[in-house]
């Protein structure tokens, strides 16, 4: 059983829409309540406008763990974890080989983070590099690009298939994922790299761009005007013309940030200056996106989403508890020396083993510890593939999981970071969800039935007139479009 189990809708029957263009926006850590804040306190902002027009729902979850790469495909695949078979931006494959290898081992880390990154020609954006990508040897021993990791179609490759044009923006070359099984979803594809994790190390990483809010915002404001371009009929780059997408958007980094380096001024999530301006600014941006669509006569038939890949946390002022992570690596060493063949860990951990046997130490140690390392719960075996939804011989399933207890975070040496994500509480799942149009049949309205992030991809492709079971993940769960829209299917 997974999780969260996702209450299923009925279309409501209205007049629809005619919806010919999608943009997706992810504001990456914005949780359902910054949204309902920022409305409340900023009516004349674009957002507001936009809830004017559209519907809020209040009570949107993530798959759990919430992290960029498995939120980004919930959203786009309408799969979880289980499913799509990606568990985090950092897993491990017990049937790949490691790069460089020849094949002549199985099991190897699958980092698809910016570690992955070569220069582009002529110094432009940074390209995935071959070389340090996993290898398949069912395959002749290819590489696994991040696109051929993913075990589920996703929504450009259905619109594209469909006769649409498709465009994307996001923040490392590795997400050229949403490229789906087959390469070929995404038309004009854009991933400007944002650089490593430096918000919890603002001295040693004040060069990187996520060291700074203002930097981030300066980044965001370089994807939002990829996006505008494109639905002015140009390539990203504004070069050459080309069809105004059928579905496109972007993420957007500066909240991210503002939670992880200012953070909040109080236990209900009243922002700091620097989160403010961070959500500020993005709402900025979607107004010069908003503004772009009426002077393109596009606003009648483009939907709107604003939605969040994860949220962050803790949000309580001094209530973050940040664990070395080599205190929590020790502890299972020390149980079974040698046994890690990968952990990740930031909110949570997920732990893959070298050998399966070594598995109950490592579970009696953990428990013995588990107030030094800041845990919950512990997971593993039966318990852990139903929570994923997932057979025992999934190749890529962890062997343990472990929920932290509230406001741990697990961190490199040093980390000063307020907030994390990539857990499974409420802070880091409980995230923003905007559909806006002005011809939908129902507007300026919330709802709190829960919903997920997972019923995104079929909305958009209901109300672009496709139907949803061209997703693989939708059809195997047979999750229905988000309530209150007049979807088609």
């Amino acid at each position: 059983m997974l999780a969260f189990a996702p209450l299923t809708f009925a279309a409501t029957p209205a007049p629809k829409a005619d919806i010919k263009h999608v943009v997706l926006i992810s504001i990456d850590g914005l949780h359902a309540f910054d949204l309902s804040r920022f409305i409340k306190t900023h009516p004349q902002s674009t957002l507001a406008q936009l809830a004017k027009q559209g519907v809020e729902y209040r009570q949107t979850f993530t798959p759990a763990p919430a992290d960029s790469f498995p939120g980004l495909m919930a959203l786009t695949t309408g799969g979880t974890p289980g499913q799509t078979g990606i568990y985090y931006d950092v897993t491990y494959d017990r049937a790949l080989s490691p790069a460089g290898s020849a094949c002549k081992t199985l099991g190897t880390t699958v980092a698809f983070d910016e570690k992955m990154d070569k220069p582009g020609i002529n110094g432009g954006n940074p390209v995935i590099n071959p070389a340090l990508l996993p290898l398949d040897p069912r395959r002749d021993c290819a590489p696994v690009y991040p696109h051929q990791y993913l075990k589920v179609n996703t929504i450009f490759n259905v619109v594209r298939d469909a006769g649409g044009y498709t465009a994307w923006t996001d923040k490392h070359p590795v997400y050229e994922i949403v490229n789906g099984p087959d390469g070929h979803g995404v038309d004009d594809l854009y991933t400007p790299e944002i650089g490593e994790d430096a918000e919890g190390n603002l001295t040693t990483g004040m060069d990187k761009i996520t060291a700074s809010i203002t930097r981030t915002e300066h980044y965001d404001a370089g994807k939002m005007a990829a996006v505008i371009n494109e639905m002015n009929g140009l390539t990203h780059d504004g070069k050459q013309k080309a069809p105004i997408p059928t579905l496109t958007g972007l993420n957007l980094q500066a909240v991210n940030v503002g939670q992880k380096t200012a953070g909040y001024l109080t236990a209900d999530g009243q922002p700091s200056a620097g989160l403010a301006g961070a959500i500020a600014h993005c709402d900025a941006q979607i107004g010069l996106l908003v503004a772009t669509l009426a002077k393109q006569h596009l606003t009648q038939s483009t939907l709107i989403i604003v939605a969040a890949k994860h949220g962050n946390g803790p949000i309580a002022p001094n209530s973050t508890r940040r664990i070395d992570k080599n205190t929590l690596i020790d502890v299972i060493n020390t149980a079974a020396p040698d046994a890690i063949a990968q952990i990740t860990v930031d909110r949570g951990a997920l732990l893959w083993l070298h050998h399966p046997e070594d598995l109950s130490k490592i579970v009696t140690a953990l428990a013995h510890n588990r107030k030094k390392l800041g845990i919950q719960t512990i997971l593993s075996g039966q318990k852990l593939d139903a929570h994923f939804g997932v057979s025992v011989h999934d190749p890529r399933v962890p062997d343990l999981m472990i929920k932290t207890a509230p406001g741990v975070i697990y961190v490199k040496p040093g980390d000063k970071k307020l907030a994390e994500h990539g857990g499974w509480r409420n802070n880091d799942r409980h995230v923003a969800l905007l559909i806006a149009n002005p011809d939908l049949p129902h507007q300026g309205i919330t709802v709190n039935t829960p919903v997920t992030t997972t019923q995104v991809a079929p909305t958009i492709l209901s109300l672009l007139g496709i139907n949803p079971a061209a997703l693989q993940a939708v059809a195997q769960s047979h999750i229905k479009p988000l309530p209150m829209l007049s979807a088609h299917y």
